[in-house]
Formats: structure tokens, sequence, C-alpha cells
């Protein structure tokens, strides 16, 4: 019994993560989507022309809305990490190693992707976690 309401705890700190991970596109998505030109400039600096700043938001926006769905978290968590991929990708390229975008993009998808394996039986089923005598 005392397993389960650790288990319980888990799921909640699951979807704290995800909603962490939820919140951060959609404010991405929604500065890309509404006030492009605020970042005209950083889009400029990765090599994007500014102009793809709306369809760079609403590819956030799917990943977000597919993530933060229980049905389609897994293809969420999927493409939001081919999205933080993409951005470390962009950033490496300009030889921005260890970049502020680069470590959060790292964080938000090792944290799209722990929230999802805390909140959904299913990924902890498919990857479990083996302690080392077993």
């Amino acid at each position: 019994m005392a397993e389960n309401a650790s288990f319980r705890g888990g799921v909640a700190v699951g979807w704290v993560l995800s909603v962490i991970v939820i919140l951060a596109l959609v404010a991405d998505g929604a500065v890309d989507l509404f006030a492009p030109a605020l970042i005209s400039a950083q889009m400029a600096e990765t090599g994007f022309p500014a102009n793809l700043a709306t369809v760079v938001g609403l590819i956030i926006f799917v990943c977000v809305i597919l993530y933060a769905i229980p049905r389609t978290a897994v293809l969420g968590a999927i493409l939001t990490t081919g999205f933080f991929g993409g951005a470390i990708c962009a950033h490496l390229r300009l030889g921005e190693i260890g970049s502020p975008p680069q470590l959060i993009s790292l964080l938000l998808g090792v944290m799209a992707w722990g929230g999802l394996y805390l909140r959904d039986e299913r990924i902890r089923r498919l990857l479990p976690l083996r302690s080392v005598d077993d």
C-alpha cells in the first residue's frame, strides 16, 4: 500500500514536469505566432528567415497539444524532442556549444520524457528501471 502511495506521488511529479514543459512550449509558440518581431534577430542569428516564425510557432503548438493529451503524449514527446534536437543542432552549427538555448532544450527534452515516464504506466512497462542487482 505504501508503494502505491509513492507511485501516485511519482505520477504527480510527472505531471508537474510535463506542465513545466507544456508552459515553456506554449510561451515559445505564442511569441513565434503573435510577436515574431521579438525573435527576428534570433531567427536571423541561427540562419532562419524571420518569416518562418509563424511556421515554427505552429509546429510548436502541434507538438505541445499532442504532448498534453494523454492518448497522444508519446507521439507528442517524440515530436517535441525532435524539435529540441533541431534547436540544439542549430546552435551547435553556429559553434555555440553548451549555450543557454542548447542547455534549456536539453533540459526540457529530459523533463518531457521524465514527466511522461512518471505519469504513463505504458512507458514504465516499456522501459523499466532496474537496480544494479538485477
